[in-house]
């Protein structure tokens, strides 16, 4: 039971007001991965606390790593209409920057697919950011995760972005 086409410029809304999933049935698989970022600020002492492997409920970094993954992969359970979609890869690494009291989270999907991978990569940096929130809350209330955004994108038909 198909839905009229959808707005110009609005691809889960129909011309009716209706959400709807993007029909990719007609789209062509091709390599597709994605890298977003974004950061978690904090007090130079919980810095030095997952630095040095401190925190009470464990390693930071590896739990935030494994939680980004695991995100990732539920990222249509989470995002109403987003596609159910075979990741070939997820990667999730941190950056620390002691100057300014920061980690940095970079996470990459892939997959070979009819459509992008950019939910996944974004999905996967804001659980690792809530992970280190969750984990280290008992020492720094006043940590703020901010700056999460797509980097860049390549595949499908639009090709490659990068943010400049």
């Amino acid at each position: 039971m198909p839905t009229s086409k959808s707005k110009p410029g609005l691809t889960h809304i129909d011309t009716k007001g209706k959400a709807t999933m993007v029909d990719v049935t007609n789209k062509q698989e091709t390599h597709r991965e994605a890298l977003a970022r974004g950061t978690v600020y904090m007090k130079k002492e919980t810095l030095q606390l997952i630095t040095n492997d401190k925190i009470v409920k464990g390693n930071v970094f590896e739990t935030a790593r494994l939680a980004g993954i695991m995100a990732a992969k539920k990222t249509c359970e989470l995002i109403p209409l987003c596609h159910q979609l075979n990741l070939a890869a997820v990667y999730v690494d941190f950056k620390v920057v002691r100057k300014m009291n920061k980690v940095e989270i970079m996470a990459k999907a892939k997959c070979t697919g009819q459509t992008g991978v950019e939910m996944e990569a974004l999905t996967a940096v804001s659980v690792a950011a809530l992970t280190i929130y969750d984990m280290c809350k008992a020492v720094d209330k006043a940590m703020v995760i901010s700056d999460i955004m797509l980097m860049e994108k390549r595949g499908g038909k639009s090709g490659e972005w990068k943010r400049s």
